[in-house]
């Protein structure tokens, strides 16, 4: 624990910035998030391919393939000049699959379900694959969003400026009406979470289900982005990173056990992910060692140099619990009361 509250760094001209935090010792994999995001934002209309919310295999190669090594970003904390970036190439998404469910499910043929044609690549490809040897072999699922970052290279790469922040929540978005598909977005985001409709000639994204945490539905209800409201392990966090009685404020300020993806990319993500635990290496003759069986340098190369202090505090305060002391931090990790996981109506201006 840092030992007192911190300052929360909000971009210029924002009073709040809306979070997330994702606990991946949480997550399945059952891809049941990209389902929500796909049928409510992406299906069609020249977005076959787009997954807003994707969730890869780590170690792989993920959604573009390679997206880690397609550049991106800032070039210093100061952030006064971009990295240069790549565009994907469609081969690296993959195309949208079809399935010949009619002749299948209705016509009565034996063959498999599967996708027609060839495919070479797609969402999740090295699905399970991981790394290691056995009997010390290794994989966790990695969900990703649009990281709506307080310094989002995609914005300052737009020289139409279709891209921009809401100052109300932080919330990156693109005027589609402004946008005219020059993808320089999608070349300068390092995550490679904007796409480009080429259908339409825009670039589309992730929009953090903003309509549903205004309560712009039929009821007028407030609700957190379908991907969170719909995870069955309910791996995730929604609320604001500067409300301070809200656990991500806990979580990624006071504990620093929430961490961004890849932060060397520095447009400081507001999408904060727990590392994953794994059981300790077994020995041939099946004793445990005192190994990790997820690298620490694995995780640091995704997480940053913090990454370890995070585990050890998770240690720490899981070993506590397991005395019959109390923790808070584990409180946090393991509450299941959506009131408190989603607090999306602590500011009236938000």
């Amino acid at each position: 624990m840092s030992g007192g509250t911190s300052e929360v760094d909000l971009a210029e001209g924002v009073s709040h910035q809306v979070a997330m935090v994702m606990d991946l010792n949480k997550c399945v994999g059952c891809q049941t998030c990209t389902v929500a995001c796909k049928t409510l934002w992406t299906e069609g209309g020249g977005r076959e391919y787009m997954y807003w919310n994707n969730v890869e295999t780590k170690p792989g190669e993920g959604y573009p393939r390679n997206w880690g090594e397609s550049g991106g970003g800032w070039k210093s904390a100061e952030h006064g000049e971009r990295s240069p970036g790549e565009i994907p190439a469609q081969g690296d998404y993959g195309r949208a699959w079809e399935f010949d469910h009619e002749a299948i499910m209705y016509d009565g043929s034996d063959e498999p379900l599967r996708p027609q044609g060839d495919p070479t690549w797609g969402p999740n490809w090295d699905e399970d694959r991981g790394a290691g040897e056995h009997p010390n072999s290794y994989y966790f699922y990695l969900p990703r969003i649009c990281n709506h970052c307080t310094h989002p290279s995609c914005v300052e790469a737009c020289p139409r400026k279709a891209i921009y922040k809401r100052e109300e929540d932080g919330i990156v978005l693109i005027d589609q009406e402004r946008c005219r598909g020059y993808r320089y977005c999608v070349e300068g985001c390092p995550y490679k979470k904007v796409y480009y409709n080429a259908r339409t000639k825009t670039s589309e994204k992730c929009v953090f289900c903003y309509p549903r945490i205004e309560g712009s539905g039929p009821d007028g209800e407030t609700f957190a982005p379908a991907c969170a409201e719909e995870c069955p392990p309910q791996l995730r966090l929604v609320g604001f990173l500067d409300d301070e009685r809200g656990p991500i404020y806990k979580l990624v300020e006071e504990y620093e056990v929430a961490l961004p993806l890849h932060p060397e990319y520095r447009t400081e993500p507001n999408v904060y992910y727990i590392p994953p635990f794994a059981p300790p290496q077994h020995s041939d003759a099946g004793e445990t060692v005192d190994v990790d069986r997820i690298p620490r340098e694995y995780l640091e190369e995704l997480f940053g140099e913090r990454v370890h202090r995070a585990l050890d505090t998770i240690q720490r305060e899981r070993e506590r619990v397991n005395l019959g002391e109390s923790s808070e931090l584990m409180d946090l990790l393991t509450d299941t009361n959506p009131a408190r996981k989603y607090r999306l109506e602590v500011f009236d201006d938000a």
